[in-house]
């Protein structure tokens, strides 16, 4: 289990599970990562790309452990919930024994923040107990951005206002969400960033501590193929041109700093520092 320390903040990757997706020009992810284009940037091997040209990708969850506070950036998908993402069958993880192993129970958590309202970002923000959602973190705040949470309440597809009622609506019921703004602070040590353009809403949480700094990207970037080509975009980002353009100006912004980026869909090693490359960018693990 990868953790990482940025001052007197500790940070521990959950992993809800691992992907390695075929290159499909026809799919949803990142159609222009041909196998001959990612062999340009072999800084990508053995860690986030295959020979075969398949991309290396994880749903996982960021606990991050501030002196006071016990934060869980993005809950994944979840257990009982049938996707498309997964191919329709619900998973049947053991994603909160995994919490255990870190030391966490459901009961340890102070708050959740999710970066966006996506179905890999909220599923375990419940969970089915004797046929109902219930809040897997029953003693947490939610901190949901206002802008996403309305940009949703009113759009997508029948999917995503299924996700909206099984792990987003009962958290509301039971009255544990905070709305909150694209900039809010959460503790001196950790405030969000307004990241938009794969959501209207989308956030990345930064964190600082005794002169030390890290961020979790969120979806700004699926995979570190994107730091090589910041215009390579995936058909679920809903703005296809901000989400370049925001890629294209935090990447520019990290590299060269000492500035740990910790990706959200990044297979392990997960962390690492953003280098000039040319005239874009590589990750350096």
């Amino acid at each position: 289990m990868l953790n990482w320390h940025v001052g007197a903040v500790k940070i521990t990757c959950v992993v809800e599970t691992l992907m390695s997706l075929p290159y499909d020009p026809e799919g949803f992810f990142l159609r222009d990562a041909t196998p001959e284009a990612l062999k340009a940037s072999p800084w990508l091997y053995p860690h986030f790309a295959n020979e075969d040209g398949s991309l290396n990708v994880s749903v996982q969850a960021l606990l991050v452990e501030v002196p006071g506070l016990r934060l869980l950036v993005d809950t994944c998908i979840g257990n009982d919930k049938p996707r498309r993402l997964v191919g329709g069958n619900p998973l049947a993880t053991p994603f909160l024994q995994h919490l255990a192993d870190a030391g966490w129970s459901r009961d340890d958590v102070d708050a959740v923040v999710c970066t966006h309202l996506h179905v890999d970002h909220v599923g375990w923000n419940t969970m089915l107990v004797d046929g109902k959602w219930v809040p897997t973190f029953r003693k947490a705040r939610y901190l949901i951005g206002k802008r996403e949470f309305e940009h949703w309440s009113n759009e997508g597809d029948e999917e995503q206002q299924a996700i909206m009622g099984d792990s987003v609506r009962p958290i509301f019921d039971a009255g544990l969400v905070e709305l909150v703004e694209m900039d809010h602070r959460i503790s001196p040590e950790v405030r969000l960033r307004p990241t938009p353009g794969h959501t209207p809403g989308h956030v990345s949480v930064v964190i600082e501590s005794e002169g030390q700094r890290a961020v979790i990207t969120g979806d700004i970037a699926h995979h570190p193929c994107q730091m090589a080509h910041p215009e390579w975009a995936t058909s679920l980002d809903s703005d296809t041109q901000a989400a370049t353009t925001t890629r294209a100006k935090l990447f520019a912004e990290w590299a060269d700093q000492p500035i740990l980026v910790i990706g959200t869909h990044y297979a392990a090693p997960t962390a690492g520092h953003v280098k000039r490359d040319g005239a874009a960018f590589r990750f350096e693990v």
